[in-house]
């Protein structure tokens, strides 16, 4: 091996004896040696050593990928040993702490492991990028133990799939992944060409709540290229799987931790209920909507009852070739269920002024989206905000960019709100700081008028939230947002003088100006 088993035997000697000599002091050696197997054995759950590593023993000095890991976990248990005093028994244990430390260093470097390995050689190997990240022990144990699995099966290899902020190509022993938080999570996946084996398919996702210790179980369906959950439902097959997850541990992979606080602050406003409800009924999010025709019109006797023109006759003109496409829809049950933003932005009866100050002032709107659909819970209109952009952001949908544009606007220029609803616009400034942070600067920027529809949704947002009568917080809070986005996308919210003139209305029909 790397390390002589002299060196070994020296050193667990050493740490027994000493051990021995000091079980009165503050640090319980013996104690520490008794948990020693339990903490090693949560580091490789952590290193993920389920597969079989192929390493080229003339390019790697160690024997193995997975003992060089082995040696470095163990390397990293000997810290446990230094606890907090700096007496005459941790002198005597430094030497051989540092002396393990500098034998693998010298021994095992990570560039001498990586060279010659197969990155390809199980679907584990793949599917092990996702760990990514040293784990804290408690924290490894805790995931282990309280952790949800989800049991994908037969995803054919090559399957673009991914869980909340990571994404991986699987292998062929894929079957799932493990150690999942509890908690709200999106997974997404897109199914792969069989014939190229290269070329994706449009992806598909969905949000699901994962309890403590929950087992989700899923089979591929390869006429539908989708997952089916329906196994979930059958609790004899789902305890049929839990008991053999010792024997599926190696084909799971672990949840890419090294995201997890990048998806929270993405979704810590998004509760279940509200996820629920605005999933398609399908159960699906789908980045390519599925569209049927709004007509059957299999034959032309069809088309010539809806007075339409016959497709056997040659087109005179662009406009009637368009006439004859099929006008389609979504299919029933895979729309998003976005809240309807009121279209009349001003209460019936409005006179001229009172609807010049509504369209101005989007407050009564706002009022009326957040009385009919988050009624108790004003503050759930967050968590759509959240919804649509994970969406568009992880899901590809350009349906979710659509509506949070659109909610954002409608929040932004809802002057009277910001006086009213304080905790609302603290937590609309904290939810687009994160946001913000996921998209270049001018990703926003309009192809062809060169317009940032955000610098000027955000400058009316900041010109009523730094105005007079605006609770303290709130308007400190909207300072320092506008000097960090002015700092970090160097964005200009000044007003411009032309943006100051006035605006044109229109009058709904019956109502004249007196």
């Amino acid at each position: 091996m790397c390390v002589s088993r002299q060196v070994l035997c020296v050193f667990v000697v050493t740490v027994f004896l000493v051990s021995i000599t000091y079980s009165r002091r503050k640090c319980n050696y013996p104690e520490i040696l008794s948990s020693y197997k339990e903490l090693i054995f949560i580091e490789l759950l952590n290193l993920n050593l389920t597969g079989p590593y192929t390493s080229s023993k003339q390019n790697d000095r160690c024997p193995s990928g997975k003992v060089h890991r082995v040696l470095s976990s163990i390397y990293g248990m000997t810290q446990l040993f230094k606890c907090q005093d700096k007496g005459k028994w941790y002198r005597q244990l430094r030497w051989p702490v540092e002396r393990m430390g500098r034998l693998i260093r010298q021994k095992c470097r990570h560039a001498d492991l990586v060279k010659g390995q197969n990155k390809t050689s199980s679907g584990v190997n793949k599917a092990e990028e996702m760990a990514g990240v040293d784990m804290d022990p408690e924290l490894a144990r805790s995931l282990f133990e309280e952790g949800a699995t989800l049991v994908l099966l037969g995803v054919p290899e090559g399957t673009e799939l991914g869980i909340d902020y990571k994404s991986w190509q699987v292998g062929p022993r894929f079957r799932g992944v493990k150690m999942i938080p509890p908690g709200l999570h999106f997974l997404h996946y897109s199914s792969v060409d069989k014939q190229s084996g290269v070329e994706m398919g449009p992806k598909t996702g969905l949000f699901m709540y994962l309890q403590p210790r929950e087992v989700r179980l899923a089979q591929w369906n390869q006429k539908e290229e989708d997952l089916d959950f329906s196994a979930s439902q059958n609790q004899e097959e789902v305890s049929r799987v839990k008991a053999g997850l010792r024997d599926l541990d190696p084909f799971l992979g672990p949840y890419p931790y090294e995201t997890m606080r990048k998806w929270v602050s993405l979704t810590d406003k998004l509760t279940e209920e509200v996820a629920s409800s605005l999933q398609p009924l399908s159960g699906r999010i789908l980045a390519f909507s599925d569209v049927m025709p709004e007509l059957n019109l299999t034959h032309t006797k069809d088309r010539e009852e809806h007075n339409l023109p016959r497709n056997d006759t040659e087109c005179t003109s662009m406009r009637e070739g368009l006439e004859r496409l099929p006008r389609m829809k979504l299919r029933p049950g895979t729309e998003l269920r976005f809240s309807d933003i009121p279209k009349q932005t001003y209460p019936e009866g409005a006179t001229p002024a009172q609807i010049t100050q509504y369209s101005m002032d989007l407050s009564y709107a706002l009022d009326c989206l957040l009385e009919k659909h988050y009624g108790q819970e004003p503050l759930h209109v967050l968590g759509e905000l959240q919804f649509a952009f994970v969406c568009f952001l992880i899901g590809n949908v350009y349906e979710g960019f659509e509506h949070w544009k659109r909610l954002l606007a409608l929040l932004c220029r809802a002057e009277t709100a910001m006086h009213t609803r304080r905790d609302l616009y603290l937590g609309l400034i904290a939810v687009l700081y994160h946001q913000l942070g996921e998209i270049p600067s001018d990703f926003f920027v309009d192809i062809v008028s060169q317009d940032n529809f955000l610098t000027s949704t955000l400058q009316e947002f900041f010109q009523f939230a730094t105005g007079p009568g605006v609770d303290g917080t709130l308007r400190k809070r909207a300072e320092k947002f506008k000097a960090h986005l002015t700092k970090k996308f160097r964005w200009s919210f000044e007003v411009d003088p032309e943006e100051c003139a006035p605006v044109v209305v229109e009058l709904p029909e019956g109502v004249a100006l007196e």
